[in-house]
């Protein structure tokens, strides 16, 4: 069933996520979420630890069921149409599950045949992607024995093999080198010149100034601003903007004087 992420005649959203609630056991970790993100966007979602980031991008992809509320993908509710939801995003999740007993060419090939991509699509998307992502064509070692940054760069591949209209990226810089993250950064840019729509979570505020052109500031399970990056900003830094609105403590001189 096709859910229209907006009203006939207006553009449809990349993501839509109205009302999302979950709850663990006793703790809430996501409050009633509603955020629009705009195709063609390069988006931020912002928070501390225990913001509730995850959990939201997990229910926003179809990784986790939320209590209450929709998530939409390009028009298609994940819910009621995972198959057409789940063909135009590409995810890379926090603390990925992999079939790590595999090289990163083959993990490539069994995601292809998972996703009923003709092989030789596969083959040719997958040396390009391992050539560009500097994890080496005939690498034959296996994904269980790669370093953290370098799991990274395979879980971005294995997002990027079937060219989906939209990635959602948990952490995507997390454990990755300066050269690595910087040629990341590219990748991730080039598409979203080419028309995709980014939605990553950081709190790595550098990395969200110099990629993003709309952000969203999580914590305690709520998003408390959102919007363009230069109209959340208003003028100043974004790390300001971010300690003030999830209540960020500053240390006074008298603290910790024994230092």
């Amino acid at each position: 069933m096709t859910v229209p992420a907006q009203r006939t005649g207006e553009p449809v959203a990349a993501m839509a996520l109205r009302g999302l609630v979950k709850r663990f056991d006793t703790k809430l970790a996501v409050s009633g979420i509603s955020l629009e993100v705009p195709a063609g966007s390069f988006f931020g979602l912002l928070g501390p630890n225990g913001a509730g980031k995850t959990t939201t991008l997990s229910m926003a992809v179809g990784l986790l069921r939320p209590d209450t509320g929709q998530a939409v993908l390009l028009g298609y509710d994940v819910w009621q149409s995972p198959i057409e939801a789940k063909s135009l995003v590409g995810v890379l999740p926090d603390a990925m599950r992999m079939f790590d007993r595999l090289s990163g060419p083959e993990l490539l090939a069994y995601q292809g045949l998972l996703r009923g991509m003709p092989a030789a699509v596969v083959d040719q998307r997958a040396r390009d992607l391992l050539d560009v992502l500097e994890l080496g064509v005939g690498n034959r070692t296996l994904v269980v024995d790669y370093s953290a940054g370098m799991k990274k760069k395979i879980g971005l591949a294995c997002a990027l093999l079937h060219a989906p209209r939209l990635l959602v990226l948990d952490e995507p810089f997390e454990a990755v080198d300066p050269v690595s993250a910087a040629l990341i950064r590219g990748i991730l840019q080039r598409y979203v010149a080419g028309g995709g729509t980014v939605v990553f979570s950081s709190h790595v505020l550098e990395v969200v100034e110099r990629l993003c052109s709309h952000v969203a500031i999580m914590s305690d399970g709520v998003v408390r601003m959102h919007g363009p990056l230069d109209t959340v900003r208003a003028g100043r830094p974004l790390q300001d903007v971010f300690v003030q609105v999830v209540g960020g403590r500053v240390a006074t001189g008298s603290e910790l004087a024994w230092l």
